[in-house]
């Protein structure tokens, strides 16, 4: 077994930052543990308070637990194979969707910035109660869509994987290689200037 705890991957930050945010990474491997639902309304909570263009709080959540497998099942099917392989094992799916626009009827630019803003809360509120989470562009849209009758206006945008660490061992390769991977960031020269962009 591997040594892998939420201790071993803290980011080597630059600079201070907040111990949350060290401890936030996204792992594959998830532990057998289930997630209580009260943990996961906590989450909610936390989405609920991010920030967003003219207070719409335009983000909508779909989820199932694991033991609910009806409902899990519905989730898992729109995740792309690739990721269907380590996504089994989580505790809890999560389909993260922004509604397009406003109540007036508007197009809300701001909807898909302002439901990041709301998966950030949401996954610093679950490192903080020892959960991790995974984000997932690898799903079927048009399959979500259909599995859950969605509107033209509401758009599904990310999926989660949800749990407590498990060991990486469990994991097939190529799933294995990069858990255990060094994790990387680009400097913060690379992406931040004051006053313009370079030449």
């Amino acid at each position: 077994m591997s040594n892998q705890t939420a201790a071993s991957r803290l980011a080597a930050t630059s600079a201070p930052v907040l111990d949350v945010i060290r401890q936030r990474w996204s792992p594959r491997a998830f532990a057998n543990r289930p997630v209580p639902e009260q943990a996961v309304q906590q989450l909610f909570e936390a989405a609920a308070w991010a920030p967003s263009a003219m207070n719409e709080q335009p983000w909508r959540y779909i989820y199932a637990h694991r033991a609910d497998e009806t409902a899990f099942r519905q989730l898992f099917d729109c995740l792309v194979p690739g990721n269907q392989a380590w996504a089994r094992q989580a505790p809890v799916l999560m389909l993260a969707l922004t509604k397009t626009a406003f109540s007036n009827g508007q197009a809300n630019a701001a909807a898909l910035h302002d439901l990041g803003m709301a998966n950030s809360h949401l996954i610093l509120e679950a490192t903080a109660l020892g959960l991790h989470g995974h984000f997932m562009g690898g799903f079927e849209a048009d399959k979500a869509r259909a599995a859950f009758g969605l509107p033209d206006d509401l758009q599904p945008v990310v999926m989660l994987a949800l749990g407590y660490l498990g060991q990486a061992e469990q994991l097939e390769e190529p799933f294995l290689s990069r858990e255990q991977a060094p994790r990387q960031r680009r400097p913060v020269t690379a992406f931040a200037f004051q006053g313009q962009l370079p030449n």
